[in-house]
C-alpha cells in the first residue's frame, strides 16, 4: 500500500501539525506515507473565480504528483472534493480525464481512508474533554463525510461529545466568498461562534482547516477560550497521552 499525503495549502503553511498528526496516526497501524514535494494548490481558488485553464494548470501538475501513488490522502474535505471537479475540467482531454477519474477514486478525506479503507473506528485514544464538531459544508454536503468522524469521537475514551447547535449551517469562510462578501461572511461566522458557546464546549474539531481557520479567529477576537483542532490533531494527542 503506497499512500500519499496531500497536504493541501494552509495546512502546508499555517497548519503543519495535522499533517504530521496524520502521518503518525497512520504509521502506528503499519502504513507508511510519502509526500509527493511537486504537489500544489488543487486550484480551488482559481476553479471557484471562474480561471478555469488556470485551474487545469495546477491540476495538471497535482496528477503527475500522486500518478504512481495507490491510496492518496488528504486533511481536507474541501481540496479533496475539489479532485472530483477535474473530469470536469478534462472532460475534452480523454488522457488528463483519465487521469483525473484514477485519482478521483483512489483519493480519500484522512476520516474517510481510516474508516472505509482501513477499517479503523477507534484507535485507542483518550481525550477527557468537552468536545464539539463542526461538519464542513464540502466535506459533509458534497464529499458526503458524515459518519466517519463521529464514529471515532464516540469512541475516545472519557471524550464527552456535545452536539453544536445549528451544526450544518456554514461557518461563512468559502475561500473567495469570505472576501468578497466579507460582511455577510463575518455575520456568519459570528453566528456560528454564538453556537459554539451555547454548546458549552471546551473544545472544537473539524476537517477542513479552512473552516476551522475562520472559526478560531472569531473566537480569539471575542476571546473565547475554546480550542479548535483538526480531528487527526485530537486522536493523535489522545493517543500520545494514553
Amino acid at each position: 500500500m503506497k499512500v500519499s499525503l496531500f497536504i493541501t495549502c494552509l495546512s502546508d503553511v499555517i497548519y503543519p501539525q495535522v499533517g504530521e498528526a496524520i502521518v503518525r496516526i497512520l504509521a502506528r497501524y503499519g502504513v507508511q506515507v510519502d509526500f509527493p514535494k511537486t504537489q500544489t494548490c488543487c486550484g480551488q481558488p482559481s476553479y471557484n473565480s471562474g480561471y478555469w485553464e488556470e485551474t487545469r494548470t495546477a491540476a495538471r501538475t497535482l496528477l503527475q504528483a500522486f500518478e504512481d501513488s495507490d491510496f492518496v490522502v488528504s486533511p481536507s474535505g474541501s481540496c479533496t472534493y475539489m479532485i472530483h471537479h477535474y473530469s470536469e475540467l478534462f472532460k475534452d482531454e480523454p488522457v488528463w480525464l483519465g487521469k483525473a477519474q484514477r485519482l478521483q477514486e483512489k483519493t480519500y478525506e484522512f476520516t474517510q481512508f481510516l474508516v472505509q479503507v482501513l477499517g479503523i473506528t477507534d484507535v485507542g485514544a483518550s481525550f477527557p474533554h468537552k468536545v464539539t464538531y463542526h461538519p464542513s459544508c464540502h466535506g459533509s454536503r458534497l464529499l458526503g463525510v458524515k459518519e466517519e468522524p463521529v464514529q471515532l469521537l464516540s469512541n475516545v475514551k472519557d471524550l464527552q461529545f456535545v452536539p453544536l447547535p445549528f451544526a450544518e449551517d456554514c461557518c461563512g469562510f468559502g475561500g473567495t466568498f469570505a472576501i468578497k462578501m466579507s460582511d455577510i461572511s463575518g455575520a456568519m461566522v459570528t453566528e456560528k461562534v454564538d453556537h459554539v458557546k451555547e454548546s458549552e464546549a471546551e473544545v472544537l474539531v473539524g476537517l477542513d482547516m479552512a473552516c476551522l481557520m475562520n472559526i478560531a479567529g472569531n473566537l480569539r477576537y471575542r476571546n473565547e477560550p475554546v480550542r479548535v483542532m483538526h480531528l487527526a490533531e485530537l486522536l493523535y494527542e489522545g493517543m500520545r497521552v494514553k
